[in-house]
């Protein structure tokens, strides 16, 4: 059995907290693509996996008394990974608490606001402008959240980097390029893209990006697409189980 940790997961922003964190921590890890736009989580054997069918999962070889150990939603894998390895988050005392409190805020607040907002704004088939500017308006008061934090902090939580920086940087990386007078975050996030570790996570899978998806252009999105993410595909899991 390889000693690896195997990683599913994709070029997304969850999927990108996990791969750099491995990179961070200097984890030999392998990576499996997880094809969203063509079903890859809803076969059997990824839903296995993750009853939840989404990445990214990981598979640890050594997990806790050193037996095979499988775990999904990207917060919990970050603190896995770092109590693992000591790593990434201070192991006691405040720190460790705003640790917990920033990543709480990005699991409860950014991911979802601002995948809110890019789903009615680039993949709903009808547009919605009140949605659109309900999730925008959103978006925009937590970016202006965190870079006031940043206005007088190096870091988001305590005195170094942790995990909760790595939480927030693939959710944040692409939208502080729309938004104007938020400094303070945008050098955060360039002050973070050069480190080596981080750059390597983030291109983890960006070779595989589908011209369908936002980093691609949305080139080609169609109904089918849809389907799979949140439509008809999504929701077959359910409606077989009510069957049974």
């Amino acid at each position: 059995m390889s000693a690896n940790i195997v990683l599913y997961t994709g070029p997304t922003p969850n999927g990108r907290k996990i791969s750099i964190a491995l990179e961070e921590l200097a984890l030999p890890y392998e990576a499996r693509y997880v094809d969203i736009l063509e079903g890859d989580q809803h076969k059997p054997e990824f839903r296995a996996l993750n009853p939840n069918n989404k990445f990214p999962v990981i598979i640890d070889p050594q997990g806790p008394e050193g037996r095979e150990f499988v775990l999904w939603e990207s917060g919990a894998i970050l603190w896995y990974l770092a109590e693992k390895t000591g790593r990434l988050l201070p192991s006691s005392g405040e720190a460790r608490h705003l640790v917990h409190q920033w990543l709480m805020f990005q699991m409860a607040g950014v991911g979802p606001m601002i995948g809110q907002f890019a789903h009615f704004f680039f993949y709903a088939k009808d547009k919605h402008p009140y949605a659109i500017q309900r999730y925008g308006a959103e978006m925009r008061r937590l970016l202006e959240v965190m870079d006031e934090h940043l206005a007088t902090h190096e870091w988001f939580a305590g005195d170094s980097y942790s995990i909760a920086d790595i939480s927030i940087l693939p959710w944040v990386e692409g939208a502080v390029e729309t938004q104007e007078n938020i400094e303070h975050l945008q050098g955060w996030v360039e002050r973070l893209k050069q480190r080596p570790a981080v750059q390597r996570g983030l291109d983890v899978a960006r070779d595989q990006v589908r011209p369908e998806i936002v980093e691609g252009g949305m080139q080609g999105f169609n109904d089918e697409h849809r389907s799979q993410l949140f439509g008809t595909a999504q929701y077959a899991r359910d409606q077989g189980s009510r069957q049974d």
